[in-house]
């Protein structure tokens, strides 16, 4: 492959050279595949192994998407032992190799193609890939930012053996105060931070606004506006980011939607807009005071298929805790315009820059799943000229609207099974694989006794 060739994945080989003769030193590079959890699995290959990997790729096994959250495989997707068992071939992704200043390896990530010479489709980016080649077939080109919330826990759990926010690094000091929005909160953690701002410009990933949430030991990161795709890749990258940086400040990372019952919980918001082909944001009000239809109709077709993708939004067991308490973690399908409280809100500010936020999501939500479901359900609005009803003007919880949602995370997984709009818009072998490895987990979770029922019933009743 010449250096100006590019394999599937758009990674030419003059990247992969030019990584190696900015990192002399590096002799390890992670190959990051991320699977139907957001878990990023694959390989670390070392420094002469790079260029044969942008030029032939590199052999993994399909089953990978067949494999629950602790790695185990999950027979019922049907990829367990397709192809008896062979690898397909994965291929780097263009703009997305760096160095990872806190393990001194490269990073890059990689997406898988099957025998046949097409995206493995049972892979969560291809799933979104499929709905950018749709909404770019109609003339848009979709635009968009993740947002992460996280908690920073300490390795040394406390008197009664439970999980606790990590001490401040400057100080040393614990705190249960929830600080919110502290200056001086984001002070005492700054060795941290600094340390992930300089992971992030290795990594050419467009890290910006800073912030501590609403509990002892929540931030708060936010990511650069960009092409939806690009904008999925930096959260999968953020996340990774932060936890390797955070293991080696003494510290862990916590992505889980709801660590502590009584505390806030961790979002993961999609802010979303379509431009035309020369960039101009076609969500844009097109006059003082008007909001665009283009834009009311997508959030039309999103607030008819919650109900569907809500085991995408919200995946695991833990991710329903965090709706227990709804005002700033919505579990409804209201929009509204500058309301924190509804699930799909229009942010004020400068008209031109219009765009719209998906709120339900949990940070602990495969992003390109995510995407996926949002953008599908937008472009079907948008074909439908979907009217998405009056917004919320109040807190949304006592509008009186009853949402058609799940009540729980078994019923997520039986509507997600029935959904005609999930199993079109991630595709046969997306739609039976996740739900296959949800139920899985379902079960599993079902045969656990907790601490917490032996110390209520265990003696007791």
């Amino acid at each position: 492959m010449r250096d100006d060739v590019t394999g599937p994945g758009g990674a030419s080989l003059a990247e992969a050279r030019a990584f190696l003769d900015a990192h002399p030193d590096v002799q390890g590079i992670d190959l990051a595949l991320i699977d139907c959890h957001g878990i990023a699995r694959g390989k670390t290959i070392r420094r002469h192994e790079l260029e044969g990997l942008f030029t032939r790729g590199r052999g993994i096994p399909g089953s990978i998407f067949a494999q629950d959250v602790t790695g185990d495989d999950v027979e019922e997707t049907g990829l367990v032992w397709s192809g008896a068992g062979g690898d397909c071939v994965c291929w780097p992704i263009g703009g997305t190799l760096g160095l990872m200043p806190a393990t001194g390896r490269g990073h890059v990530l990689i997406s898988m193609w099957g025998p046949d010479g097409q995206p493995f489709a049972p892979e969560p980016r291809n799933a979104l890939r499929a709905q950018i080649a749709r909404a770019e077939a109609m003339g848009f080109q979709p635009m968009g930012a993740l947002e992460l919330e996280f908690y920073l826990i300490d390795r040394e759990r406390d008197g009664d053996g439970r999980h606790r926010p990590a001490r401040y690094l400057l100080s040393g000091r614990k705190t249960t105060a929830n600080n919110c929005m502290s200056v001086d909160e984001l002070d005492e953690m700054s060795p941290f931070f600094d340390a992930v701002y300089a992971g992030a410009k290795a990594l050419d990933l467009p890290m910006e606004t800073l912030i501590s949430e609403y509990a002892a030991g929540q931030y708060e990161l936010t990511l650069r506006y960009r092409g939806l795709m690009r904008a999925a890749d930096d959260a999968v990258i953020g996340k990774r980011l932060i936890r390797a940086t955070a293991r080696r400040f003494g510290m862990e990372a916590c992505f889980m939607a709801k660590p502590f019952g009584h505390q806030a919980g961790s979002g993961m918001h999609l802010h979303l807009s379509l431009a035309d082909g020369a960039g101009r944001n076609l969500f844009a009000d097109p006059e003082e005071g008007v909001l665009s239809p283009l834009m009311l109709q997508a959030i039309g077709g999103i607030r008819g298929t919650i109900g569907d993708t809500m085991l995408v939004l919200a995946p695991f067991q833990n991710s329903w805790r965090r709706f227990a308490s709804a005002v700033y973690s919505p579990a409804d399908d209201t929009w509204g315009v500058e309301n924190r409280t509804v699930a799909l809100r229009v942010p004020g500010g400068n008209p031109a820059a219009r765009h719209f936020e998906h709120r339900v999501a949990g940070v602990d939500a495969n992003p390109y799943l995510v995407a996926a479901i949002t953008l599908g359900a937008a472009l079907d609005g948008i074909e439908a000229k979907a009217d998405p009803g009056p917004p919320v003007t109040g807190v949304a919880s006592e509008a009186g609207h009853v949402p058609d949602l799940p009540r729980g995370w078994l019923e997520a997984i039986e509507r997600f099974e029935q959904s005609a709009f999930c199993h079109r818009v991630l595709g046969p072998a997306q739609h039976r694989g996740f739900a296959a490895v949800k139920r899985a987990e379902y079960q599993r979770l079902a045969l656990t006794v907790t601490e917490a029922e032996w110390e209520l019933y265990g003696f007791s009743v």
